[in-house]
């Protein structure tokens, strides 16, 4: 399927590895030229030659911690006119209830709500102005059904669900679409923390945890990036113009609900 967006540029937060590294590929791949970012400059120039050879697209790396306003202007000023934005950011630590103080709920918000939020600010003019655009931000299946043990992430990306749900329809119009991606486990670092943790709460080796983990999967297995990316691809799409405000889960079957 042809995405028609070859020529666009886009930017992809957080996108040396895991989910945000395989939306950046799949959009390199249907052509598009992208701006990756991440906090390690070695392992993000290194993501860049690699996805410039193997695509032949322009990939600029930008270092920056998009949670800082300096980060997010540098990041900002070196991509110049964007035309699709994937919000991305890794997840808080899981805990109980009782873990969590004030600063914490900060930090989660800072992360998973606040910095995405400032991120469609900056762009969003731009994009309605020239009449098209696309932003993705990847959210969590705890959206739909939020974890116990996740409840900064469920705290934080309620409210970004929250403030796409009415924007999102205020920008339609002109010609700009914004929806979620929530994401249920994937083979990624953050799949490998979870796992760690049950497996020394357990008493249990990764290897069980994760096979308990898959057995709670009806596609028994995790995710891969490629296929999450493959997703993304689409929603940024000029064939997914018609989709706007969704929140759209990529869990294997695992979020048990009819709508």
């Amino acid at each position: 399927m042809d995405l028609g967006i070859t020529g666009k540029r886009a930017i992809v937060c957080a996108s040396s590895k895991g989910l945000g590294r395989g939306c950046a590929e799949a959009l390199a791949e249907a052509g598009v030229s992208v701006v990756i970012n991440g906090r390690n400059e070695e392992v993000l120039k290194a993501t860049a030659e690699e996805m410039s050879a193997k695509y032949n697209v322009e990939v600029i790396a930008v270092a920056a911690d998009v949670v800082s306003e300096a980060g997010r202007a540098k990041l900002l000023e070196a991509a110049g006119e964007v035309d699709i934005l994937v919000n991305n950011a890794g997840g808080p630590p899981p805990g109980m209830w009782y873990d969590w103080e004030r600063e914490d709920f900060i930090k989660a918000l800072d992360a998973n709500m606040l910095a995405p939020i400032a991120m469609m600010k900056a762009l969003l003019p731009g994009m309605m102005e020239r009449g098209w655009g696309r932003v993705v931000n990847i959210t969590s299946q705890s959206v739909k059904a939020p974890i116990a043990v996740l409840g900064l992430s469920n705290s934080a990306r309620a409210g970004l669900t929250g403030y796409v749900a009415g924007t999102a329809r205020q920008v339609a119009g002109s010609g700009v679409t914004i929806n979620n991606l929530l994401p249920g486990i994937h083979a990624t670092d953050r799949a490998i923390s979870l796992d760690g943790k049950v497996a020394e709460e357990q008493g249990i080796t990764m290897d069980d945890a994760k096979a308990n983990r898959c057995k709670t999967i009806p596609a028994g297995r995790y995710g891969s990036a490629e296929e999450f990316g493959a997703a993304c691809a689409f929603l940024c799409s000029t064939n997914a113009g018609f989709i706007v405000g969704q929140n759209i889960l990529l869990d294997g079957g695992a979020t048990n609900m009819t709508l």
